[in-house]
């Protein structure tokens, strides 16, 4: 699980939506952290992470703790991440959180379910 994450990972630096897409299942959903939008076909998850790597150029991510349940042919992963890009030249990061569902399809897991959302402030 913790390897599958990693790849999306790596996948999401080569800021190619080719490179990311072939991870979620056909059938996958995605509340992305910088959408409104539920995007729940692949021409949408698409959409999304062209936009992404436009807005937020040199993106790439780090992740902290991690959370991972494995049910058979199901899991979940939440934690949190940080995602940095670069912008008029000065780098700036973007603190989030996040939960992947997981179903393994043969010997990959696909992710069916992505929910990020900013982190939000602690209360004062």
């Amino acid at each position: 699980m913790a390897a599958a994450t990693l790849a999306w990972g790596q996948a999401l630096g080569e800021d190619d939506p080719e490179k990311v897409l072939p991870l979620y299942s056909d059938d996958a959903v995605l509340w992305g952290t910088l959408s409104p939008t539920v995007r729940s076909d692949r021409a949408a998850l698409r959409d999304y992470f062209v936009t992404a790597f436009k807005v937020l150029p040199g993106l790439k991510v780090a992740f902290g703790d991690q959370l991972i349940r494995v049910y058979g042919n199901a899991a979940v992963n939440t934690g949190y991440y940080t995602f940095s890009y670069t912008k008029d030249g000065e780098t700036k990061s973007l603190p989030a959180r996040y939960s992947f569902t997981y179903v393994k399809n043969g010997e990959r897991w696909l992710i069916v379910d992505h929910h990020s959302s900013a982190m939000p402030s602690p209360p004062k």
